[in-house]
């Protein structure tokens, strides 16, 4: 489906955190584009302290139903991986190690290797978590998420996929998981969180980033020698499990 047709078709439905919206009710601007916008002249002072309540309402309900999980791994992936690619499998098999050895698992809830995750959570017997987003295009939560929180703010939802894993899973992904990944990386560097298993998946997928991080950004001093072991990278799932399990055991030693 091509961009302007997904659009036409999140028109018709969307899911705004705990409210379904269809037809001429979904707005043609997401929550957190309304919320970056300047506005005009002083009318932010009006709408933004309602909104900080709302934001406050999001973090409420995200700790609430995270709160009771245990020890759980976010692993994040393409949406467009789908079926039949060899990452589906490949996050299918990781979820079902991360369960065998007691962990949930949360993706972004979405399609491809999201769905996938939750996928081999589910069938593994284990605790399939899903934290959907609000996007122009709706994704809509994979009908493999046991327990799923819808956000519409970004920064919401990017503090419970730290706060309540012990480590990330990185597959191959666009953007969005770029963005997961390198967010996580800063947290760990700046020392704004304890140090947590950085995994990536796919040695051939990620090689051609980790080469340019190793010889622009450490050659130039942009970043220190050390900030190059944050990164771990593997091709076996099971191997990608271990080494979350290995580095968790020694941070709780």
């Amino acid at each position: 489906m091509s961009t302007p047709e997904r659009e036409r078709s999140a028109r018709r439905e969307r899911q705004a955190g705990r409210v379904m919206l269809r037809g001429e009710q979904v707005p043609e601007t997401t929550t957190d584009e309304r919320l970056l916008s300047g506005g005009n002249g002083a009318d932010w002072l009006h709408a933004d302290p309602w909104r900080v309540l709302r934001i406050q309402s999001e973090f409420v309900e995200g700790f609430g139903a995270l709160a009771e999980l245990g020890s759980a791994v976010s692993v994040f992936g393409s949406a467009r991986l789908t079926e039949g690619e060899p990452e589906y499998e490949v996050a299918q098999e990781i979820a079902r190690e991360l369960v065998r050895h007691g962990y949930a698992v949360i993706t972004g809830g979405g399609p491809g290797l999201m769905e996938a995750a939750n996928r081999g959570a589910r069938e593994a017997g284990g605790q399939s978590v899903g934290l959907g987003i609000e996007l122009p295009f709706e994704q809509g939560m994979n009908a493999h998420v046991d327990r799923g929180v819808n956000f519409r703010y970004f920064f919401v939802r990017k503090v419970m996929f730290v706060k309540y894993a012990t480590g990330f899973i990185v597959l191959p992904g666009g953007f969005g998981t770029m963005d997961e990944l390198f967010e996580a990386i800063t947290l760990v560097q700046t020392g704004k969180v304890r140090r947590f298993p950085i995994v990536l998946v796919g040695r051939e997928f990620w090689g051609g980033l980790l080469e340019w991080i190793r010889t622009t950004l450490a050659a130039r001093g942009l970043i220190g020698e050390m900030d190059l072991d944050l990164l771990h990278v593997v091709d076996d799932p099971v191997e990608a499990v271990a080494y979350v399990r290995r580095v968790a055991a020694d941070l709780a030693e």
